[in-house]
């Protein structure tokens, strides 16, 4: 498996709510944000008073910036924008686009646990 600077338990606890969190009937994105749209970390933070929100934007904000990086390189693997062999340029461009709005814009993206879930099976099956 390769080396991420992220433990495995954290990010499965992500996926665990952020599936949960996005499941739910009152919880909808159009689109999957852009990283550095701050218009959209407003429209997700209009679930500040959700519990599941509240969980996962604490987890995700408690992180080093560099986990926080990881992670969204993580969830840009599973999504198919980079491969694992292209890690380290997914961790770069994580790197040159963390901004303070990171958690939103994984909380934001609706297919987070998806996206974390199959980064992990390719982690895992190297």
């Amino acid at each position: 498996m390769a080396e991420i600077e992220l433990n495995r338990e954290t990010i499965q606890f992500l996926i665990d709510r952020a599936r949960e969190f996005h499941t739910r009937d009152d919880v909808s994105f159009d689109e999957e944000p852009d990283i550095d749209d701050d218009d959209w970390s407003q429209q997700v933070a209009s679930f500040v008073s959700d519990p599941y929100y509240q969980e996962i934007k604490t987890k995700i904000e408690d992180l080093e910036p560099d986990q926080q990086v990881t992670l969204v390189a993580l969830m840009w693997i599973g999504r198919g924008d980079f491969s694992m062999d292209e890690l380290n340029d997914a961790l770069k461009e994580a790197e040159d686009n963390w901004n303070p709005n990171t958690a939103d814009y994984l909380i934001g993206t609706p297919m987070l646990s998806d996206y974390l879930a199959e980064a992990i099976d390719q982690l895992e099956s190297q």
